[in-house]
């Protein structure tokens, strides 16, 4: 029985597994002994008819298990503790990822993308697990084994995944401090403060000293390019900065970055001495760091693969 309710422990883990691969920061702390709430509540309720009871009584409680009030009860108190951990973790993503853009220039937004796509199949695989357990308690158990088996089979893939995964992408996950925060937010604040009116003169001297150092310095060849690395370069406060590109410019960090790598990639490519260059290693050469990435980012730029536009250079 206690082994079974070890149950309760497996989504809590995955969402703080997700916090500590989205922030660099993340520390196991005494609040999140809170986690073990559902698995101490569901413990609690069974120790007066069953684990304070003799061995014979333990027996007839689970001969009789689908018609006890305590077991109905825990199986409702998992599935609601599933939605409620699954739309936690689906919230975390959307933030680090947003955090993400807004701050960094790597191409590692695919571990968060992966990580999505991560959580929806465990979504998949929690959901089969309650219809499984719908029709446990229902008049078709034999229907449940077919779904048990069918699940262990589903689970067994996706382990195999995740260290496919694992093994090819060492480096998969680069993580964010949780201190930063949205620019949306930021926004918030400033208005509540009523700080936000910058001089035009002032933005735009702001903005022709970072465009100046990005066509200048070139920073965006560097792959693992910050907003707090231009930031101490050109000495303009990171919330001044995160302002001016995501909020002035309506333009997230990673795309701002991109933008000056596409538009080396194309002086490349239109470059007849540098026709032998392979579309992988001008890639290399410009700051990316993956193949999809960068094919997404110069279609979505141009129009055009990075092959098609070489040829109509």
């Amino acid at each position: 029985m206690l082994r079974g309710l070890f149950a309760f422990l497996q989504i809590p883990v995955f969402y703080l597994y997700v916090l500590s691969v989205c922030y660099s920061d993340f520390k196991l702390k005494p609040k999140h002994l809170l986690h073990l709430l559902p698995f101490v509540i569901a413990n609690a309720i069974l120790i007066p008819r069953f684990y304070a009871v003799d061995d014979t009584s333990k027996i007839n409680f689970i001969k009789g298990y689908q018609k006890m009030i305590e077991i109905q009860f825990n199986h409702i108190l998992i599935h609601v503790q599933l939605i409620v951990y699954i739309i936690a973790v689906f919230m975390v993503l959307r933030k680090a990822k947003k955090l993400y853009l807004e701050n960094c220039a790597g191409t590692s937004i695919s571990s968060y993308n992966w990580l999505f796509q991560f959580t929806v199949v465990l979504t998949i695989l929690y959901s089969g697990a309650l219809l499984k357990n719908i029709f446990k308690f229902s008049d078709y158990p034999y229907i449940s084994e077919w779904i048990k088996i069918g699940l262990l089979v589903f689970q067994l893939l996706i382990v195999c995944w995740y260290l496919f995964k694992a093994l090819n992408n060492p480096g998969l996950f680069r993580s964010i401090d949780s201190k930063l925060k949205l620019v949306s937010d930021i926004v918030l604040e400033e208005k509540n403060k009523e700080q936000l009116a910058v001089s035009e003169k002032e933005y735009n001297e702001e903005l022709l000293k970072l465009q100046h150092y990005m066509v200048e310095e070139k920073p965006f060849l560097n792959p693992s390019l910050t907003i707090q690395d231009v930031s101490a370069t050109i000495e303009i406060p990171v919330r001044d900065l995160s302002l001016l590109i995501n909020h002035k410019l309506e333009q997230h960090f990673y795309d701002f970055v991109n933008t000056y790598r596409i538009e080396e990639a194309m002086e490349i490519l239109k470059d007849t001495t540098k026709s032998k260059m392979t579309v992988l290693e001008i890639l290399y050469e410009v700051g990316f760091n993956s193949k999809s990435s960068f094919n997404t980012a110069f279609k979505k730029h141009t129009g055009d693969t990075p092959t098609v536009y070489r040829k109509s250079a």
